[in-house]
């Protein structure tokens, strides 16, 4: 399976809103394929959102499983045309983004969160996410919203640090 090319910043589609899936053909399929093979390409990457791979539909993928922050989850999870409800508690945690190699950001996240999405066949489904895995859950539709975590820092004096290397 083919890796995309990741999107960085300043790439306008990274600030622009998707567009909801409404087909769930082969063409559909190869595109979540290939964004799961681009996640997994990446050391330590977690999630990925299509326009971090330069299309607007509304389509993450995320797997936090192996991440030593994760603690539980629910492996990989395909979410199309996802919705965060019912956000509960929240905490400062460093981020880090793919289409900004250069910096990662104090954000505040919620710690638990309710996932409702469809799946890669279109099926609905929803979770309960808790810890790093909401915490990603929250980057990724954040990205399908068109935000950055640079949009959610509180200050971009204080709250942004230069990477030293991207693992």
């Amino acid at each position: 399976m083919s890796v995309l090319s990741i999107r960085r910043l300043p790439d306008p589609i990274l600030n622009q809103p998707t567009h909801l899936v409404g087909r769930f053909d082969a063409p559909t399929q190869r595109f979540i394929d290939q964004m799961i093979a681009t996640m997994r390409h990446h050391p330590r990457c977690v999630g990925l959102a299509a326009p971090q791979v330069g299309s607007r539909l509304r389509i993450a993928v995320m797997d936090a499983s192996a991440h030593p922050k994760a603690g539980r989850t629910h492996g990989l999870l395909v979410l199309v045309n996802p919705v965060l409800g019912e956000p509960e508690a929240a905490e400062i945690r460093r981020e880090g983004c793919l289409s900004i190699p250069a910096f990662t950001g104090d954000v505040r996240r919620a710690t638990r969160v309710h996932l409702r999405a469809q799946d890669r066949e279109g099926q609905a489904y929803e979770r309960r996410l808790e810890g790093f895995e909401a915490v990603v859950a929250q980057h990724e539709v954040d990205h399908l919203n068109g935000k950055l975590f640079l949009d959610r820092v509180a200050n971009l004096a204080t709250d942004v640090f230069r990477r030293k290397t991207y693992l």
